[in-house]
């Protein structure tokens, strides 16, 4: 009798799937009516059903078959989704969010359950929360190749979509604005005009024209300055005093060399993949790019800077990039014999980097917009890492350099402040909307 119940059951599943596949939803709904007989908490058969009630508009039913599927299958996320769905159709707006809310802490990654979320949320005033919702939405699909065109996105979900789209626009553009406004209060509206161009083309309201097809920044692009991929020395007077003092710079240097230990991996990374994408070996040791950082992402490392107080000292006399999470960054570079670091590019022109070299061992350079430099001992080099660079060491001896990341001197007193405060504005709103942060 067991034996024949499972085989009436696989039948009537097999039934149904089938007319699922033709089309034919009556013979789908009979076969999936027949199942629950014999299996009535069935997750499949309830879930189908439910989608087959709600599409011909009997969403009571629907909700019936959803939370008979929910008692049975709490852990289901699939069935929240659809269960919030219902819900949202049938304008029981509340219990549709808990739904959705409990089904997203179960399957993160559920854009469409987190894009209704999205627009129930502002149905209920809470547009901050409904923004953040729809841009994590947005970002999730698109990251797996989903609502990128019309051709990536489902015909039902297009216009949906878009209007998604147009809502994180206008929102964030809201938001950023209500940042700056302090500034134009302060400053003037006419000093910002080139922070707001620089927003729209950070959300895409506006297309960025790069003098320079080598510069391509990976996260702000800054307009109207000029590009350029090394800057000249008379722009920072602040590099005589840094190179003034450089023996004493590398005398400290020798201290730390001394003690690997406290010297940390550039990039930060456990993964093998991450380090072999920019870095390669001219020879038979493994490439290495070390660090001792004094700033990392704006933060101060105060053990490092104990111990090489002079340099610390100095460093906190110059003019650094400020930007909460993201600069300054300073810290003496050590690139092992026989490495190349790859090409790669930064993520701002809104700052730029400085080397003062201390230890350069032959056959060491940087190439930044193919143009070959060659560092010199105690002579500093500032360039814009929005464009393709890279360095090697080809040498069988340890390169040092001390690198300083300063604001790009074409922006204003003003526009350095609005960009330290609209970075950090993005900073915040992307890590609410569970999107990662860019570094640097």
């Amino acid at each position: 009798m067991k034996n024949e119940l499972h085989q009436h059951s696989v039948d009537h599943r097999e039934r149904a799937r089938s007319g699922l596949r033709r089309g034919d939803q009556a013979v789908a709904e009979q076969a999936y009516e027949h199942l629950l007989e014999t299996l009535p908490n069935d997750l499949e058969a309830l879930q189908q059903l439910a989608s087959i009630n709600l599409g011909r508009g009997d969403v009571n039913r629907a909700i019936e078959l959803l939370a008979i599927a929910h008692r049975a299958h709490p852990q289901d996320p699939f069935t929240l989704h659809q269960l919030g769905s219902a819900r949202m159709t049938n304008g029981d707006t509340q219990q549709a969010v808990a739904d959705l809310r409990r089904g997203l802490e179960l399957k993160p990654e559920m854009f469409l359950a987190r894009l209704r979320l999205g627009i129930l949320l502002d149905q209920l005033g809470e547009t901050h929360e409904a923004l953040i919702a729809t841009f994590n939405a947005l970002n999730t699909a698109q990251a797996k190749g989903r609502w990128l065109s019309d051709d990536t996105t489902a015909p039902e979900l297009r216009d949906v979509v878009k209007r998604a789209m147009q809502y994180v626009l206008e929102g964030q553009t809201s938001l950023f604005n209500g940042v700056l406004e302090p500034l134009r209060q302060r400053y003037g509206a006419s000093e910002l005009v080139r922070v707001e161009q620089c927003l729209a083309i950070y959300l895409g309201a506006q297309k960025a024209t790069l003098p320079d097809s080598r510069q391509q920044p990976k996260f702000l692009y800054f307009p109207g300055v000029p590009s350029q991929p090394y800057y000249p020395r008379e722009r920072f007077p602040w590099l005589a005093e840094l190179e003034a003092n450089a023996t004493m710079i590398r005398e400290e240097l020798r201290v730390v060399l001394s003690q690997p230990q406290d010297l940390e991996s550039f990039l930060q990374t456990d993964s093998p993949q991450d380090a072999a994408d920019l870095l390669r070996s001219s020879g038979v040791q493994q490439p290495a790019w070390d660090a001792y950082f004094f700033h990392r992402h704006g933060e101060r490392y105060e053990e490092h800077a104990a111990r090489c107080p002079q340099t610390a000292a100095l460093l906190d006399t110059l003019p650094l990039a400020r930007v909460r999470e993201h600069s300054p960054e300073t810290l003496y570079s050590v690139l092992r014999p026989g490495t190349h670091i790859l090409p790669h590019r930064g993520v701002t022109n809104t700052r730029l980097v400085t080397h003062l070299p201390l230890i350069v061992p032959p056959d060491c350079a940087l190439r930044v917009g193919g143009v070959v430099h060659e560092w010199k001992e105690g002579r500093c080099v500032t360039f814009d890492d929005t464009y393709l660079h890279e360095a090697w060491n080809n040498s069988s001896e340890t390169r040092v350099v001390l690198i300083v990341d300063s604001w790009n001197p074409d922006l204003s007193e003003a526009e350095q402040a609005a960009v330290a405060d609209l970075v950090g504005a993005i900073g915040d709103f992307n890590r609410a909307s569970e999107v990662p942060v860019p570094k640097g």
